[in-house]
């Protein structure tokens, strides 16, 4: 495995970049890494409890044994955890809300709560009597029984057919951003299949982060927020030199782009003397900052430029780019790379109205709930760009069928697909052969209550007319009806 390979597979199992250029000056690969001991990386520069994750992460489950030399460390007592307080706020109906409620109670498929709480706001403190509140709810539960589905209708079949039969129609292309100078979004039918797949990362990460105050008036104090949130590397604003003479490497800011950032030459030492490889070797000579190697060592100073070129100055991991937008009147930002956690720390952000694209993400910082609002909203963005209607409450089923167990989970062999509990079901979707050995291994009984299984047997599937039975008993002449 190359160096660069190697490299990609320490970062993509969540250990850092600082760390993994350490280990691969000694270790080429991951099996060499998993052979290592604890202590072997400890000489390397590692803690013993960096040593014990890095082992763990590379697939090696280490059982750790106490050094000689050194005595096992007490675990601190636990602080005891006092009884848990309630907190529990319901919520105050207005008057007009009370009235309304009461009205839809008389009728047998009540409003749901939030169109009456709708209907309420709407009506305020006009002065309608009370035939006209009335003659409200009773057209909007007209409309609301008018829309219910009836009895055994296959509501999962229709909603397929109404994503999946417009999908076929999408194109594969690369929205670019209006207005917005080189921040591409995947959309059409690519990003379709990114969220019903429910990616933990999508292709082209992208967050639309509103501000408020001065910042979304004032452009200066905008692009100040917009350079605390873009993430700067050494390479972003100075050229590194390699001395060979004198075995160490010269940094040369570049003082246009430093000032851009907001950054000085002092933040530059600060936080490379944090960089484990270079720590205490950093200094100021001029307006050039000079990394000397310990050791004259060319293997030293390739580790030290390793260590160095990608080192954070500054913003926000995860986040490549920034760009100001002044679309809609007040200053926002629009970016390349989504890290919602952090963003929603940062002053001058309006943080309840951020908007990610990730929304594996949107799940793990702000729940289910909010994860099942971004899937409903990504897919009707996407099909809408494309120019395609689609009813909102079949987006809703699905984005409902992919959250319901409390994480998102994806439209597939892996998620709601291969979790059906027929086994033919499954077996029609994909790797046919392995599903039905290992319901035959098993003694799996199939109750073929599905539309799938159904339809595979020959026999009616159990919706509309197929789910009544219709009985007739003759009345022979002569007998009273």
């Amino acid at each position: 495995m190359a160096r660069k390979d190697t490299l990609n597979a320490l970062i993509n199992r969540d250990i850092s970049e600082e760390v993994s250029n350490l280990l691969l000056t000694k270790y080429n690969t991951l099996g060499a890494i998993g052979a290592a001991s604890p202590e072997d990386l400890v000489e390397l520069g590692l803690t013993e409890e960096e040593a014990a994750s890095v082992l763990d992460k590379v697939g090696k489950r280490l059982t750790r044994k106490p050094a000689a030399r050194t005595k096992a460390k007490e675990a601190p007592a636990a602080k005891p955890v006092g009884d848990m307080e309630e907190v529990y706020h319901r919520r105050v109906m207005s008057d007009t809300e009370v009235e309304l409620a009461a009205y839809a109670e008389t009728y047998a498929h009540p409003l749901p709560p939030k169109i009456v709480h709708d209907i309420a706001n709407a009506v305020g403190d006009t002065d309608l009597g009370e035939d006209k509140r009335r003659e409200l709810i009773e057209v909007a539960q007209r409309m609301y029984e008018s829309h219910l589905m009836d009895q055994n209708e296959s509501a999962g079949v229709m909603a397929a057919h109404s994503i999946g039969e417009p999908g076929t129609q999408m194109n594969m292309r690369t929205f670019h951003y209006a207005g917005v100078a080189n921040i591409n979004v995947t959309q059409g039918l690519p990003r379709l299949i990114e969220i019903v797949d429910a990616r933990r990362v999508p292709s082209t990460p992208s967050m639309d982060i509103p501000l408020k105050g001065i910042a979304a008036e004032d452009e200066s104090v905008a692009r100040h927020v917009s350079s605390e949130i873009e993430m700067t590397t050494l390479l972003d604003i100075a050229a590194v030199e390699t001395d060979l003479t004198n075995m160490r490497l010269v940094i040369i800011p570049d003082a246009r782009k430093m000032e851009s950032r907001g950054i000085a030459a002092e933040d530059i030492v600060d936080r490379l003397n944090k960089v484990r490889a270079v720590r205490g070797m950093v200094s100021m000579e001029g307006f050039d900052i000079v990394v000397t190697a310990d050791e004259p060592s060319f293997r030293k100073l390739q580790t030290m430029y390793d260590a160095i070129k990608g080192a954070k100055i500054k913003g926000i991991d995860g986040i490549a780019r920034a760009v100001l937008s002044h679309a809609s009147g007040e200053w926002m930002i629009v970016t390349e790379g989504s890290n919602l956690k952090e963003v929603l720390k940062t002053e001058g952000v309006d943080a309840e109205n951020v908007m990610t694209n990730s929304i594996q993400e949107v799940a793990d910082v702000l729940g289910i709930e909010a994860a099942r609002n971004s899937i409903i909203r990504e897919a009707m963005e996407t099909l809408g760009e494309a120019g395609l209607d689609v009813d909102i409450r079949h987006i809703m089923l699905v984005a409902d069928l992919m959250t319901n167990d409390g994480f998102v989970k994806a439209i597939g062999r892996h998620g709601v697909s291969g979790k059906k509990s027929s086994v033919l079901a499954r077996a029609a979707f994909e790797i046919t052969a392995a599903h039905l050995l290992h319901a035959a291994m098993v003694g799996e009984v199939d109750r073929l209550e599905g539309v799938t299984e159904n339809i595979i047997v020959g026999q009616p599937v159990t919706l509309g007319t197929g789910a009544v039975n219709l009985v007739y008993t003759p009345v022979r002449k002569g007998e009273d009806e």
